[in-house]
């Protein structure tokens, strides 16, 4: 007999992620998923040796696990605690006068950056956890109202997104993959 499996996300011995339902409600899907990226992220940044995370071995992209770690972060806050719940918190990793700090002035420590995404991503979940999915923030970009649903969707698009960057990264420093 065929056996059923209880979940699509793909998993491997030393798998530390939660598996995704399939079934639930529109939050516990929406927020399942968001932070199975969350988790695929850091796996993909984990074991990596502290100064490889800074590599850019992608030429000509400038992009890093390291730079991925402190947009993220960026990301998160911006999102979630900005936009969404209008807290008054200074920009990480962001001015105007250099908009892709979070990329390429990798200054600092790097298990820094790991604590403050940490940080953020806690913030991100108290914050969807003592709201519902109808609420809203106000866009700073329009002025319009942005409804949570949106901003977690939005910010699984983001994950998804980064979360390739991260396997070509990973790949090319150590040469893990699947992870």
């Amino acid at each position: 007999m065929t056996k059923i499996p209880t979940s699509y996300s793909p998993t491997w011995d030393g798998d530390t992620r939660d598996p995704l339902p399939l079934v639930g409600d529109e939050r516990e899907i929406l927020t399942a998923f968001l932070e199975w990226h969350r988790q695929t992220f850091e796996l993909k940044c984990s074991g990596v040796p502290l100064e490889k995370l800074s590599e850019k071995s992608i030429s000509p992209s400038g992009l890093s696990l390291h730079g991925l770690i402190r947009h993220l972060s960026g990301a998160e806050r911006w999102w979630f605690r900005t936009q969404f719940a209008g807290e008054d918190v200074p920009m990480l990793y962001y001015s105007d006068d250099d908009p892709d700090q979070d990329f390429d002035t990798l200054d600092g420590d790097v298990e820094e950056a790991l604590a403050v995404w940490r940080e953020e991503c806690a913030r991100s979940r108290e914050i969807v956890a003592n709201s519902s999915l109808d609420d809203t923030g106000t866009s700073f970009r329009t002025g319009e109202p942005v409804s949570l649903r949106r901003i977690v969707v939005h910010t699984i698009a983001e994950y998804a997104r980064h979360n390739g960057h991260a396997d070509l990264l990973r790949e090319r420093i150590d040469g893990a993959t699947g992870l």
